[in-house]
């Protein structure tokens, strides 16, 4: 897959601590919001991510086409994949802080070294 990064989205800061509180909120989230594409655990492998034309992204792995920033991941949750992907934007149905929280949790999902 083709990698590329969103510079205006790469600044914009995490203003959301990655505390236990945080990551334990993202979790129920990504539980709620997420995991029936991008699965439990993260490896883009959810029963709804099957019958797809893209992919869900895989969290566990070293290459985040849309960049891997926080900033960048918010966006992509807010805003959606872009036109052409499935993954639409969680903008209208998550605070700020939530889609924050969810980024906490995901940076939980991939690999510790790679981000």
């Amino acid at each position: 897959p083709h990698v590329h990064t969103h510079p205006s989205a790469a600044k914009l800061k995490n203003p959301v601590a990655a505390s236990a509180a945080s990551i334990e909120a993202g979790r129920k989230l990504y539980e709620e919001h997420c995991a029936d594409c991008h699965g439990n655990t993260g490896k883009g492998d959810g029963y709804e991510g099957e019958g797809l034309d893209e992919k869900p992204s895989d969290f566990t792995d070293s290459e985040w086409e849309h960049g891997s920033t926080d900033g960048e991941m918010f966006v992509v949750i807010r805003d959606g994949a872009g036109r052409k992907s499935e993954m639409k934007g969680f903008g209208k149905r998550l605070t700020t802080r939530q889609i924050w929280s969810v980024v906490n949790f995901v940076r939980t999902l991939a690999p510790k070294n790679s981000h």
